[in-house]
């Protein structure tokens, strides 16, 4: 039992200058380190599983920094340098209206957490339980206090939410897999660092040496407040804000909500309950059909405002909405680069819309030029989960699936008209569901409205002529900075990262857009592909869900 401990304060280096950074030291022994050599004193406040102490635990310990908790007052932020066992304060934002001394607080917990990850660790809140996923599928509850994911192994964490929350697992207990109603994986919050600005205005020649491990650097801070060599991220679509290559950018699905990361689901939703893929097409409200698990039918054939009303109400306690191309974006490049499988994510070529399979052969057949609808029609050229690995986001059993064929997925995620509405569909007959505008020009009002913006990506107005131009795009949400591009068969456009099909992107009459293409695209279905939609009922059209738990 922890000894409470009454006030501490430690005396530390203030800074002369806001910009600069000071370190505490941490000592191996059970006493703080002072520093003196200011008269201005701030002081230090350290906590051990929340109860104050008077020591700071040694490198050896078995406790670790807890940096979602941790904190300073005064808008100065502070980091962990785990190999010197040191915290970094930084002064950049710093201000003192009050007159008041920076006051750091420091939480250690002997949970496990991630050095590498620089406090975007998972946040578990309500119904997710932690879990580990075995090879054969096993699902077991996670110990905290061990490592139950390690990402610089590419073992991404996972959680679940169970059917009857009423049953308790201890650590290490098996979850039967019919007590789960939904999977997610861990997103942490991360910078990438940008290798082209995707300003593309004409189709030219693929350029395959684009395809590269993407670096990135985890981090809850945003780089437009950040040091030199970083960019301010430009949220609106075509902006280039002052970023160039070779800067780091926090990527923009981590700005809207403020999270430390975002669960994303594991598979495609699927429709509780259908045994046939033709009983998975409703187009309905209704969230206790929500399941998100291997091999079940993927739900389809939703109006996108009937996707997002399920998936927004889905866990509202969790901040769940359906998925914006932004996230999508955010999942293709952790995916590709040193914590993901960094290659080209296996199709699901099953035909039936069955969650997380994965074709036994790379696909060598092309949508292109008409021969790809046969490809394993009878599904007898595919493997199911778990051993459909090579079609996870990992290449193991911890990445997420289906996103490279199975079923196209609509993104929350819209284009304005030349007057600055909202386009909402193609014409009255065609229509995502939303009120706002038809590419037609007809208004629609009677409809749903339009969540807060920060559920939704929302592109620029301009002209442009069919497969024309790329620019009109959100730096990284996968999709302009994918060029050059080259026009396949006088209609299909694909890009230069895996010949990923990218076609009817963004237009007033396809004015949303869709991803991951769908099981006959054959080898243009990529986790980089795009086409674009408008939001109607279709019966190869599903959807994924997204959990921003907050600190």
């Amino acid at each position: 039992m922890i000894k409470r401990k009454f006030f501490l304060s430690l005396v530390i280096l203030f800074l002369v200058a806001v910009s600069i950074g000071i370190s505490f030291k941490f000592m191996s022994n059970r006493e703080p380190k002072i520093l003196s050599n200011y008269e201005d004193t701030d002081y230090l406040a350290i906590y051990l599983e929340d109860e104050q102490i008077n020591y700071i635990p040694s490198k050896d310990s078995g406790y670790t920094l807890d940096l979602t908790k941790s904190s300073c007052n005064n808008g100065v932020t502070i980091s962990f340098d785990y190999n010197t066992w040191s915290v970094k304060t930084n002064y950049s934002n710093y201000t003192n209206p009050d007159n008041t001394r920076v006051k750091c607080s420091l939480y250690f917990t002997d949970k496990y957490i991630e050095p590498i990850l620089n406090g975007t660790d998972p946040i578990l809140e309500a119904s997710l339980i932690p879990v580990t996923i075995s090879d054969d599928g096993v699902v077991k509850k996670a110990d905290l206090a061990s490592e139950w994911y390690d990402y610089e192994a590419k073992k991404w964490a996972n959680a679940v939410i169970l059917e009857d929350e009423s049953k308790n697992y201890a650590s290490g207990d098996i979850i039967p897999e019919d007590n789960i109603e939904s999977y997610f994986v861990w997103i942490p919050k991360y910078r990438y660092q940008l290798w082209d600005l995707g300003n593309y205005d004409s189709l030219t020649t693929i350029d395959t040496n684009k395809v590269h491990e993407i670096p990135i650097i985890f981090g809850d801070y945003n780089t437009s407040d950040s040091v030199s060599g970083e960019c301010t991220t430009p949220m609106e679509s075509g902006a280039s804000g002052n970023c160039e290559v070779g800067d780091y950018m926090t990527h923009p699905a981590f700005l809207s909500i403020p999270s430390t990361g975002f669960w994303v689901g594991k598979f495609e939703t699927g429709y509780k309950g259908a045994t046939t893929k033709e009983e998975a097409k409703q187009n309905m409200n209704d969230i206790s059909k929500i399941q998100i698990k291997p091999n079940v039918y993927s739900w389809l054939g939703l109006q996108t405002s009937n996707a997002h009303l399920n998936a927004y109400n889905y866990q509202r306690e969790l901040d769940s909405h359906m998925m914006k191309n932004t996230e999508w974006g955010a999942v293709a490049y952790f995916q590709h680069s040193m914590y993901g499988s960094t290659t080209s994510v296996r199709l699901n070529n099953n035909s039936d819309y069955i969650t997380g399979y994965q074709a036994t052969d790379e696909p060598t057949c092309s949508i292109a030029i008409g021969d790809c609808f046969e490809y394993c029609n009878d599904n007898t050229c595919n493997i199911a989960y778990p051993n459909s690995i090579l079609a996870s986001t990992t290449e193991n059993i911890t990445g997420i699936f289906d996103m490279a064929g199975n079923s196209r997925e609509v993104m929350m995620s819209f284009t304005l008209n030349e007057t600055g509405e909202v386009l909402v569909g193609d014409v009255t007959e065609r229509l995502s569901g939303f009120n706002g505008s038809t590419g037609a020009g007809t208004i629609i009002n009677n409809l749903v409205e339009l969540p807060e913006k920060k559920y939704y990506d929302l592109y620029k107005n301009e002209t442009i002529s069919f497969n024309s131009t790329f620019f009109r795009r959100i730096l990284g949400d996968a999709t302009a900075e994918m060029g050059p591009f080259y026009n396949v068969a006088s209609t299909y456009v694909i890009s230069s990262w895996y010949n990923a099909l990218l076609v009817q992107y963004f237009s007033i009459h396809y004015p949303m857009i869709t991803r991951g293409e769908y099981y006959a695209s054959g080898y243009h279905a990529s986790i980089f592909s795009s086409l674009g939609g408008v939001g109607n009922e279709n019966g190869n059209h599903s959807f994924r869900i997204i959990l921003t738990p907050t600190k």
